[in-house]
């Protein structure tokens, strides 16, 4: 696969895997205003270890906008569409052309924990909801979901990433595009 070019079965792929996303983090996901528990990190991931760092991005942009104009539930804040960039950046990081281990998946569970989990989501919720950043409103349920999500995450991302044949995908991805 040349680097940066998607032919149309690539496009096709990262759309199903994008129309996922917006179905699991839309509608199929436990949502409070300062928390939301959802398996969207699973085609996030598996379209990292497909497409890299910046197409996975891009299609989590793409995943968020699409999202928002088709399910919103509450106002449109660019913040949240910087994580999404974010988070896709962080699982193509940690798993393009990567063999899918254990370390790997505490690494790019812990990268997203901490940086969209624990600092930018906060502030960005404590810009739309004007309260203080340190306010336990937002902590409290925010630390105890890291606490109880961070091995679930780890462990669904070891065993999904392992039972994908992404080797043969990326074999037939890369035949396609010559």
């Amino acid at each position: 696969m040349k680097k940066n070019r998607l032919d149309a079965r690539m496009i096709a792929i990262m759309g199903l895997l994008i129309a996922l996303m917006v179905t699991l983090s839309r509608l199929v996901s436990i949502e409070t205003p300062f928390v939301k528990i959802s398996v969207t990190f699973i085609p996030q991931m598996i379209m990292g270890i497909l497409f890299g760092p910046f197409w996975s991005g891009i299609g989590g942009v793409l995943a968020d906008l699409v999202g928002m104009a088709l399910f919103s539930k509450t106002a449109f804040f660019i913040g949240f569409t910087l994580n999404a960039f974010i988070e896709g950046a962080i699982y193509g990081f940690f798993f393009y052309r990567k063999e899918i281990t254990w370390k790997n998946s505490l690494l790019a569970t812990l990268s997203v924990t901490l940086i969209i989990n624990l600092l930018l989501t906060p502030l960005w919720l404590a810009m739309m909801y004007h309260v203080p950043l340190f306010s336990w409103i937002v902590w409290a349920p925010r630390l105890l979901k890291t606490v109880v999500w961070i091995p679930i995450q780890t462990i669904a991302m070891y065993y999904v990433g392992r039972s994908i044949p992404y080797k043969k995908i990326l074999r037939s991805m890369t035949l396609h595009a010559k």
